[in-house]
């Protein structure tokens, strides 16, 4: 694997070079058509295609081209960039083309796992389509300011030859190297910690207004913790990749005391207990397996298996 390349997209200079490039996108869901409002803004001669046509009424207000059929839309310009449902939905669209994309660049981002990522790079590649997968790491308000992140990973040459034009979408790209399901696994681990964040706040909101607190009342403490768990991070990353689990400042024991409270007082609230038993689970777990006196980096161990 190529170690990750961090390239700033919104440099003034790959932006003005990118002016009057031609680019097509694909789909007009809530982000592609971010997307091609973007290229539109940015000055790149944009051609749009959905299937309800209807969705690009105001961006061929404002000068995008509609094209009329997918062949159209691919055989406007060097650049694809598809933002769809799934890689189906991907598939379904190009794989009719026939000829029509051979020495085009797909960029596809769309949400899809590394499996079907690479799945599309060698369907891509044995029809001379040039591809490179990404995942906006984003939401769409944020594209297309300082603060837009998105990762890219697949064949450098199209990274390298379409930057310019990919700088229009602002901030910051990580080209994270060859593999084409890159990407997508690192939008989706990102998701898995976002998600599991969100989950858990929402859990202690439940849990600390059942004592009748508000939840801004009780958000600056949560967004302390978080702070606290950044901090922590690099801790973590460092002993798994170690494989060296120390316990010299905290132990699985003592965590494992604490999630036993939160369990039992979200219990005693008639607080779902899914999340908390978990990781509760996982630390007791440990211990019973004579690992207590290490630190909680230990239960990666037990989520590399399958769970029971």
């Amino acid at each position: 694997m190529n170690p990750p390349t961090t390239d700033l997209l919104a440099a003034p200079d790959a932006a003005n070079d990118a002016r009057g490039r031609p680019v097509t996108v694909i789909g007009l869901g809530a982000m592609g058509h971010t997307l091609a409002r973007t290229f539109l803004a940015a000055g790149h001669p944009t051609t749009v295609w959905n299937r309800t046509a209807s969705r690009a009424d105001d961006l061929v207000a404002d000068g995008a081209t509609l094209a009329d059929s997918v062949s159209a839309a691919v055989t406007a310009g060097p650049l694809i960039v598809v933002c769809v449902l799934d890689n189906d939905t991907t598939l379904s669209l190009l794989d009719p083309l026939g000829d029509e994309l051979a020495g085009r660049a797909v960029v596809n981002l769309t949400s899809t796992t590394p499996e079907d990522a690479r799945a599309f790079h060698t369907w891509a590649t044995s029809r001379g389509v040039d591809h490179l997968d990404g995942a906006i790491m984003v939401p769409t308000p944020v594209v297309g300011t300082d603060d837009t992140l998105v990762l890219y990973s697949g064949a450098r040459e199209v990274f390298d030859t379409h930057h310019a034009t990919l700088a229009s979408l602002g901030g910051t790209a990580d080209y994270l190297g060859t593999d084409p399901g890159r990407a997508g696994l690192f939008d989706l681990g990102m998701l898995d910690v976002f998600f599991a964040g969100m989950t858990a706040f929402l859990h202690a909101t439940a849990m600390v207004g059942a004592d009748g607190i508000a939840p801004t009342t009780f958000l600056p403490y949560a967004r302390t913790i978080v702070s606290v768990l950044d901090e922590v991070l690099p801790g973590l990353a460092a002993e798994v990749e170690a494989g060296s689990y120390p316990g010299d400042a905290d132990n699985i024991a003592m965590e494992l005391a604490a999630m036993e409270h939160v369990v039992r007082v979200s219990e005693a609230r008639g607080i779902d207990t899914t999340l908390p038993e978990v990781t509760r689970r996982l630390l007791a777990t440990a211990v019973e397996q004579g690992h207590g006196r290490d630190t909680f980096s230990r239960i990666v161990e037990q989520l590399r298996q399958p769970s029971a």
